[in-house]
Formats: C-alpha cells, sequence, structure tokens
C-alpha cells in the first residue's frame, strides 16, 4: 500500500529516476565510509602520487559539486569546478601516456638494418676491410727467428 501512495504524490515518469538517485546516494555512502573509515595519512602513504591527485581532485570536485544547490550565477563555483576539470584531464593524459607504448630505438634500428640486408653489400664491406689491413701492413719484412738446431 505504501507503494501506491508513493506514485500518487508524483508523477510516475520521475519514479525510475528516484530509484537510480536512491541506490547513487547509497554506493556514495559506502564509498565515504570506507574512505573515512582510515585515516588520510594512512590512506595517501599507500598511494603513488598520481593516485593522490587522482583522489584529491575527487575530492574537491566532489565538494563543490555540492554547492550546485545555489544558484551558479550568483556564485563562483562553476568556474571552480572548470578549474578543476583541467586538472582532472591533465591527470588522465598522464596516466594515458603512462599506458601509451614507447618505442625501442635500437630494436627499431636492428629490424630495419635486418629487414634490408644485402649479401652482396656484406661481402663488398669483408673485401674493403681486407684491403684496409693489408695496406696497413709494413712494407718493410719482418726479422725472421733464428732457426734453433
Amino acid at each position: 500500500m505504501s507503494a501506491d501512495m508513493r506514485t500518487e504524490d508524483y508523477p510516475e515518469e520521475i519514479d525510475e529516476q528516484l530509484t537510480g538517485f536512491d541506490s547513487s546516494v547509497s554506493s556514495i555512502k559506502t564509498m565515504l565510509e570506507q574512505l573515512m573509515a582510515m585515516p588520510r595519512n594512512d590512506l595517501l602513504q599507500q598511494l603513488d602520487p598520481l593516485d593522490r591527485a587522482k583522489l584529491d581532485l575527487m575530492s574537491a570536485y566532489t565538494l563543490n559539486s555540492l554547492f550546485w544547490r545555489v544558484n551558479p550565477r550568483e556564485h563562483g563555483i562553476k568556474q571552480e569546478l572548470e578549474r578543476i576539470r583541467t586538472y582532472m584531464n591533465r591527470v588522465k593524459e598522464i596516466t594515458d601516456k603512462k599506458k601509451a607504448s614507447r618505442l625501442d630505438k635500437g630494436a627499431a634500428t636492428r629490424f630495419l638494418r635486418n629487414a634490408l640486408y644485402d649479401p652482396a653489400e656484406k661481402d663488398s664491406k669483408k673485401k674493403a676491410v681486407s684491403k684496409k689491413t693489408a695496406d696497413a701492413a709494413p712494407d718493410t719484412p719482418q726479422m725472421k727467428r733464428p732457426k734453433r738446431s
């Protein structure tokens, strides 16, 4: 009977939205209880700097979004939320850069060198090296060792 009474107080279309809102508030309450159960300093010590930044931005954004109950045209909250949103985007860019694959220049050079390998070029290099060593040999004959008898 209480469900029938609820639908009479407000339009039926709003019922789903209110139910979703209620479940969202319940999940937020659960998350906040978990965050509040541990001292903030202990929590921050367990996080790396990027996660600390995410937590601080999330906290600031959440607290500032509660100001939407006031008229945003008369209050500077809209600018503050935009400022926080730009920092959130910067953190997201940093996170995305961390996840992006990196190019190993040495490996890429080896791939290209081996893919473009030409056996004739290698033979010509060997001949050039052997010719250089022959040219570098002294013109005077080396002294021979005396024979042992």
